[in-house]
């Protein structure tokens, strides 16, 4: 229903004409140094990191203790390329959330199973310990 009644024109606030449409642009080129992987640049992957804990879930997971778990997983992931991993057993126990007699005792037991070799026994004035991480039971102890 049109009244007749116009609102009055402000100064500079004419009513514009339409604008043109944009005119299409080509999609954007993706800078990829290996195009056969999509266009994404990805880091590689560490050879064997998940073989190793795809081993250890499969084969290992359902006979260890909880305490166990915890200890072998801290280690793993922070095993270093060159395949050890270098912490205390207090730092372990903090961030297992167990004692460290507890994690004294899980790495032994570890140790025993041979899914964790002991390459350096830290302690007081002898710096962090060094372990390297296996992902199953090689067989019976030595």
């Amino acid at each position: 229903m049109t009244t007749g009644i116009t609102a009055p024109l402000l100064a500079g606030c004419e009513v514009l004409p339409p604008m043109e449409p944009l005119p299409e642009s080509p999609p954007l080129a993706r800078h990829s140094k290996n195009p056969s992987k999509g266009g994404r640049d990805r880091p590689k992957a560490k050879s064997g990191r998940f073989a190793i804990l795809n081993a250890f879930l499969d084969f290992t997971l359902a006979t260890l203790g909880r305490n166990e778990i915890a200890v072998w997983l801290l280690l793993y992931r922070d095993t270093k390329p060159e395949g050890t991993a270098r912490t205390s057993i207090a730092d372990l126990a903090r961030r297992a959330g167990i004692s460290s007699r507890t994690t004294l005792r899980a790495v032994a037991r570890l140790e025993k199973r041979r899914l964790l070799r002991v390459v350096h026994r830290g302690g007081l004035r002898r710096g962090s310990s060094i372990y390297q991480v296996l992902p199953m039971d090689r067989g019976p102890p030595v």
